[in-house]
């Protein structure tokens, strides 16, 4: 059973080269990359605990795990890094990315609260460090958004 919201076959021939071999080192084979990554996003997209993944994308442990593996070992950021190598046709004359961000509507999960304040052994402490953004996000011309229009009124009570 798949939903709406689960990879299209298209989504899937592009993602599938950059990911790692389903047959690890150690061990057996690998669960389908396919049903983990869907059941990953489903859980990214709803908000909902671990343990609420319908049964359709397999054991909940098993998603958890894989996506905590891929996580630390940077797996993600190289299919990120990999997806965003045919983007650079998509830029403004300026050379640049134009880039929208609404974050209106961000608020944390009830389950956010009491996180541990430890960082986790068996992740590398530079995965987990913040990253600094290399360039500045600010539009070059004013959007009409609300941080824009406070900025406008402050420049010009001075």
């Amino acid at each position: 059973m798949h939903d709406r919201h689960d990879l299209t076959d298209d989504q899937w021939a592009q993602l599938e080269p950059l990911l790692p071999d389903r047959r690890p080192i150690r061990g057996g084979r690998w669960v389908d990359h396919r049903m983990v990554i869907d059941g990953v996003l489903w859980r990214t997209r709803t908000g909902s605990p671990w343990r609420d993944l319908p049964a359709c994308y397999g054991n909940w442990k098993t998603v958890y795990n894989r996506h905590r593996r891929w996580s630390g070992d940077g797996t993600w950021r190289t299919v990120l890094d990999g997806l965003r190598a045919d983007c650079d046709g998509e830029v403004d004359a300026g050379g640049e990315w134009v880039l929208a961000t609404d974050g209106t509507v961000i608020r944390a999960h009830h389950h956010s609260a009491g996180a541990r304040h430890e960082p986790p052994k068996d992740i590398a402490a530079e995965v987990l460090a913040p990253t600094a953004l290399e360039v500045s996000l600010r539009p070059g011309k004013d959007t009409g958004g609300p941080v824009e229009l406070q900025e406008i009124r402050h420049r010009a009570q001075r």
